[in-house]
């Protein structure tokens, strides 16, 4: 989408983010760093009630939340507006994120399955790790150029992504689950998910900051 002027604007993002506990000054430098990028911090709540009806205006939504049970937290209505609320993000075909800690949320929870590509979403996690970065798909606009690095993280183990993600990085290490970023599709959106992305240490590194920021353009369609 361009302006008046006929330049490319800058991608709206609601980052979603709650239920977890992260270095808020941090991140939301690395968030205002990423080139071409206009970050708009909130909760799943406030995503979900949409107070304004602006959900519809951004080109991507980074999820950064946590939710250790089915959304709603029994409450029948609020966990329908959020499943409706989702499934409108994949019928508008705006861009998805899955960054870290998200990619454990709603354990059990069917759509967030279809989102990340793993059912089983229980888990171990290993602090400050550090490991080597493969690139898996280096034709992907994501991947691009890139050569393997090496970043200190937090780890997840769990279930590998399934046979309709496409993997863009994986690493060895013993501590880590292999896939660390990978695509898919949820309905018509664009979803890029990742492992990475525990603290300060990872926020700062060059290797990751250049992969969310194409992560980011990719699923809003711009990469």
């Amino acid at each position: 989408m361009t302006d008046t002027e006929g330049t490319e604007r800058e991608i709206l993002v609601a980052v979603v983010t709650g239920n977890h506990p992260y270095d808020v000054l941090g991140f939301q430098r690395m968030l205002r760093s990423l080139e071409g990028i206009d970050p708009y911090v909130q909760s799943i709540d406030d995503l979900i009630m949409d107070a304004g009806n602006v959900r519809v205006l951004y080109d991507a939504v980074l999820f950064y939340h946590f939710v250790p049970g089915p959304p709603g937290a029994g409450d029948v209505a609020l966990a329908e507006r959020t499943q409706e609320a989702l499934e409108e993000l994949g019928d508008t075909g705006q861009g998805l994120v899955v960054l870290h800690h998200a990619l454990l949320a709603y354990p059990g929870w069917d759509p967030w399955t279809e989102v990340t590509g793993i059912a089983d979403r229980s888990f171990t996690y290993h602090p400050d790790q550090t490991l080597r970065v493969d690139v898996a798909d280096g034709d992907h606009p994501i991947t691009a150029g890139l050569a393997s690095w090496e970043v200190t993280d937090e780890t997840y183990i769990m279930e590998a992504p399934d046979a309709d993600s496409h993997l863009l990085l994986t690493t060895t290490h013993p501590q880590s689950m292999a896939a660390l970023a990978w695509t898919r599709a949820y309905h018509d959106a664009r979803t890029f998910c990742c492992a990475l992305g525990h603290d300060n240490k990872v926020y700062n590194d060059p290797g990751f900051r250049t992969i969310i920021q194409r992560g980011i353009h990719w699923a809003a369609g711009r990469l």
